[in-house]
């Protein structure tokens, strides 16, 4: 994908619940960002891990935890939560749960 081609992206409508599961979609990826739409079904984590790059989590719709270097934060629409590079975190619905995902690739 070309960096200067516009996006313009339904981030309502790209909202599907999987039964107990994930479900991944892909906004935008080129060398400079990588943006990512995630609906998690209820009770559906991503384990702690990294990510060699910048990132941040901005939540759309439902509630959940956010977990930064062990510190829980409650994860509520319109909650933002950057990460640096190398920083642990983990993801946790309690509902379903609908974010945007931007990797900074620098």
């Amino acid at each position: 994908m070309d960096v200067k081609t516009p996006i313009v992206a339904d981030l309502a409508s790209m909202t599907e619940v999987a039964e107990k599961g994930i479900v991944s979609k892909s906004i935008v990826e080129n060398e400079h960002h990588k943006i990512i739409h995630f609906t998690f079904a209820p009770g559906q984590e991503l384990s702690e891990h990294t990510a060699s790059v910048p990132a941040v989590i901005q939540i759309l719709d439902g509630a959940g935890t956010v977990v930064l270097d062990g510190v829980e934060y409650e994860a509520g629409p319109g909650k933002l939560f950057y990460m640096p590079a190398d920083l642990k975190h983990a993801v946790q619905a309690h509902g379903e749960l609908v974010f945007l995902l931007t990797m900074f690739r620098t």
